[in-house]
């Protein structure tokens, strides 16, 4: 947070009213570190599948060249109708930085998550370029969950996990081979960790997992409600701490995550601001100097509603809870 004034009198200035450049549009992002170049990754549009944008110093940002323009022929074959690339998951492992991603179609679980690899994420580095690793896996209509917005998480026992899913029955937790970031074994169910109840001709909106382990617990945080919608987002993100990284996920009060409930973490601005509306979908980053991070999107009502990239410091409270200073 920067201090700015003279005299006994100062105005604190949050990061995201320091942030400038290509903040618009940004839907669903992630954020990583590599060298000095801070990346930010997100759903893209037609024909500029995955976008990109880069800061020097967090604060400063500039759209980059889509990550891609053409979607695999395995994902359109796999999922007929789509045509981009939604809510990316940015980590690295292995020595490669691994991308993986979704493609849908709004509404449909028929669905999909890929994994694409590369060295860098620099353009200009010796060896940059992505490798296509297919699917990861799958959902269909037959099944109870939807195969969209990845999160990748290697627990304390080093074992590699991917958390995804919206609407349907909620939140799932795969367990990966850790050689080729895709299920260890396809035929095993996968573990339920967030879900919200609603009659069984209602929607159940909850989606966009995030876990990062903190203090010996691990924190999942989950958007609830609906995005995508303007000024009119209903969107908000709560989290809960599990010791298992399988869950049960609890918020500060002991409700659960998976009886759709939990601790707010992200909601939309005060009542006397109310600009930022629907913030949700977070990604989070530890960066070099210790610092936590978290991104995620909202809807400008001073720009008509339009998808914008927010960043905040992470703060851990004395109860061992995070607080988003945004």
């Amino acid at each position: 947070m920067l201090l700015v004034g003279t005299g006994s009198a100062s105005t604190q200035i949050k990061l995201n009213d320091r942030l400038t450049g290509d903040l618009v549009p940004t839907h669903d992002p992630v954020l990583i570190r590599e060298g000095g170049t801070y990346y930010v990754f997100g759903t893209g549009t037609a024909g500029q599948d995955l976008s990109s944008k880069t800061s020097p110093n967090l604060v400063n940002w500039t759209a980059q060249a889509p990550l891609f323009t053409k979607l695999p022929d395995w994902a359109l074959a796999a999922v007929p109708g789509t045509k981009e690339m939604w809510a990316p998951d940015i980590s690295f492992w292995g020595g490669r930085y691994h991308l993986y991603y979704a493609v849908s179609t709004f509404g449909s679980n028929r669905s999909a998550i890929g994994l694409f690899t590369s060295p860098t994420l620099d353009p200009k580095a010796p060896g940059y370029g992505w490798k296509d690793e297919g699917m990861v896996l799958m959902s269909k209509e037959s099944d109870d969950f939807n195969a969209i917005d990845p999160n990748h998480v290697i627990d304390r026992q080093g074992k590699h996990w991917l958390a995804l899913g919206s609407f349907w029955t909620g939140i799932k937790l795969f367990a990966l081979d850790p050689k080729t970031g895709k299920p260890r074994d396809p035929a095993t169910k996968p573990f339920s960790i967030a879900r919200r109840h609603a009659p069984a001709d209602a929607p159940a909106p909850v989606e966009a997992p995030f876990i990062i382990d903190h203090g010996g617990y691990y924190f999942l945080f989950a958007s609830y409600d609906y995005c995508c919608k303007g000024v009119n987002s209903t969107y908000y993100t709560v989290v809960g701490r599990s010791r298992d990284i399988r869950g049960p996920y609890v918020g500060k009060d002991g409700s659960k995550l998976i009886d759709g409930e939990g601790t707010i973490f992200l909601r939309a601005d005060l009542q006397e601001k109310e600009r930022f509306r629907g913030p949700g979908h977070p990604g989070f980053l530890h960066d070099a100097d210790g610092t936590d991070y978290v991104v995620y999107h909202a809807y400008d009502k001073q720009n008509h509603g339009a998808p914008t990239l927010r960043i905040a410091p992470l703060n851990w409270g004395a109860d061992g809870w995070p607080v988003a200073d945004y």
